[in-house]
């Protein structure tokens, strides 16, 4: 069918047409703007858990560098299984908070993925200085993905509730615990460090929208 130029058509369709292009450009604009908060909001997250991070390597040094990663994920679990009772029971009796939790896990999954690429049977000493560069190289890491599966996914997580991000970290635990058992080897699925990023990414999502 051939199209009409602008000139040939009725009034009510140049407006129809019209309006149209309005919600498609303010559509656009909002989703724009959504993705600059979040990457504001999550930079804000990574930076607190960076600075507890930080002022652990200076208290204690870096003595999780003797940790297997599989002892780093049973960390991760410990702490999603707490944040989940918690929701369900609704009591708190040893004092951390959720949002607490939510941290450590973040910094867990950093730990994890340091340790994926430099191992725990060689040369465990490291600086302090050394650990926070490599902590930054891997929250740059989890910032690109969270980015790229924001554009492809329209930022589904921000209508989820952090109940059920806590029950998608437990999932990715499992997993991982998994795959660990099997000696690392998948036959179709992502390995250990691409499920530490999504954890990572849901507890950084979690303690967004915990502090909305």
């Amino acid at each position: 069918m051939i199209g009409l130029s602008n000139s040939c058509k009725l009034p009510w369709q140049l407006s129809v047409i019209f309006e149209l292009k309005i919600v498609s450009f303010t559509a656009k604009y909002i989703r724009v703007t959504q993705m600059h908060q979040t990457n504001d909001q999550y930079k804000k997250v990574i930076e607190n858990c960076r600075a507890i991070f930080v002022k652990k390597a200076q208290d204690y040094g870096t003595a999780w560098r003797i940790l297997r990663t599989s002892s780093l994920t049973d960390q991760i679990f410990i702490k999603a299984n707490r944040i989940r009772t918690i929701q369900e029971t609704g009591q708190n009796k040893v004092g951390e908070s959720i949002d607490d939790e939510f941290v450590a896990i973040v910094n867990y999954c950093i730990m994890g993925l340091i340790q994926l690429e430099l191992g725990y049977d060689g040369d465990v000493e490291m600086t302090a200085d050394e650990a926070i560069l490599k902590y930054d190289e891997k929250s740059k890491v989890a910032f690109d993905l969270m980015q790229n599966k924001n554009h492809d996914y329209g930022e589904a997580w921000r209508d989820m509730r952090i109940s059920s991000l806590t029950d998608m970290i437990m999932m990715k635990i499992l997993r991982t615990k998994q795959i660990e058992d099997n000696k690392g080897k998948t036959l179709i699925s992502e390995g250990v460090d691409a499920n530490y990023l999504d954890m990572l990414n849901y507890a950084v999502f979690a303690l967004i929208l915990l502090n909305e």
